[in-house]
């Protein structure tokens, strides 16, 4: 089956703005695509071939949606780890693989993972109850940042807990569901590396990009970031022990702290295109959408290097209805996710604006 050629068909799991670049790139390679998404109007369900509208643990839709290929990838990482099983067990290629999501959607589990492979984290604590909470945070010290262990993006589902005293009213908040108690990094810049791995174990790795983050979403990113030989291979380093330990096959995002010492932390993982990879998109030859569809299909990966200066900002609720303003300057590439409606804070797209290198 692989590689997979033109004109064969491609599923991915979720409809949202990161399903609706993956389908378009996809097109652009001869690929169709079809879509699983549990509303029918949705802005990657509109870009596809066929839409299956259904929950992503329906074995009917599922089922549908192995008859017509052999290879899916997905979107977003709360994929039910059981429809992936459902899928594979019916011989459907899933990329990237269960273990990415099992690690991925658990932060306990991702942490561990990552020191286990020589990527360093904050020092960090599982609770499962309120007293547990306490004697992490105690522990850990104070302030500290309170997760759940599953579920939450964009600054949701988690807390910063000042006082040990204050743990249990902090978990009671999120829900007293199981938590992770992180320290307090005292970093001086938060950077990301988008990677690449494809099924022949070659991996391809973009410059750093340097995040800015406002209310726990990112607002921008500055790419290629700054930084010196020495802290690029850090993060490469860091990039290639994820990517082999997790045996992956895709795209994937790594969230990092630079510490005051030159160190980097990792913060967290993404397994799937991520939201400070869209510089790549105006300022790389092969994007991070276009190298995630290369690495699953089997095809060789792309170029990585930077052939711009790019300031990413992502468009929240109202600010993308000034479309026209940015669609007016020359050095602005736009970006627009069709999503129906706004709200604040909702990603409704991003543009780019491109600068020579220099």
């Amino acid at each position: 089956m692989l590689p997979l050629a033109p004109g064969s068909t491609l599923g991915i799991l979720g409809g949202g703005q990161l399903g609706r670049m993956l389908a378009l790139a996809a097109a652009r390679l001869g690929f169709d695509v079809v879509v699983l998404e549990r509303k029918a109007d949705s802005p990657a369900g509109r870009t596809a071939v066929q839409l299956i509208v259904a929950d992503y643990d329906d074995e009917v839709a599922l089922a549908e949606l192995a008859g017509l290929t052999g290879l899916v990838t997905y979107e977003f990482e709360n994929v039910p780890a059981a429809s992936v099983a459902w899928l594979a067990a019916r011989g459907v290629e899933v990329a990237p693989g269960s273990r990415a999501l099992a690690v991925a959607q658990d932060r306990f589990e991702e942490k561990t993972f990552l020191n286990a492979h020589g990527a360093p984290t904050v020092a960090f604590a599982p609770a499962d109850t309120p007293e547990e909470a306490a004697d992490a945070v105690a522990r850990i010290g104070a302030p500290a940042l309170m997760k759940t262990r599953r579920e939450g993006y964009d600054g949701k589902g988690q807390r910063w807990v000042e006082h040990a005293h204050d743990a249990a009213a902090a978990f009671a908040a999120l829900g007293g569901v199981p938590v992770i108690v992180e320290a307090a990094a005292s970093f001086v810049r938060e950077l990301s590396v988008i990677a690449a791995r494809g099924r022949d174990g070659s991996t391809a790795i973009y410059p750093l990009g340097e995040n800015h983050h406002e209310q726990g979403i990112l607002r921008r990113t500055l790419a290629p970031a700054r930084a010196t030989p020495a802290l690029a291979d850090q993060a490469e380093r860091i990039a290639t022990r994820v990517l082999a330990g997790l045996d992956y096959v895709g795209v994937i995002g790594i969230e990092l702290f630079e510490m005051a010492d030159g160190r980097l932390l990792v913060n967290e993982i993404a397994p799937r295109v991520h939201n400070s990879g869209h510089w790549t998109q105006d300022g790389c030859e092969v994007d991070q959408f276009e190298q995630h569809i290369r690495a699953v299909a089997g095809w060789p990966l792309g170029p990585t290097h930077a052939i711009a200066q790019v300031e990413m900002v992502n468009l929240l609720g109202d600010e993308a209805d000034a479309w026209a303003k940015y669609a007016a300057e020359p050095e602005t590439r736009l970006h627009l996710y069709g999503k129906r409606g706004t709200r604040p804070g909702r990603k409704m797209g991003h543009i780019n604006r491109v600068k020579p290198l220099g």
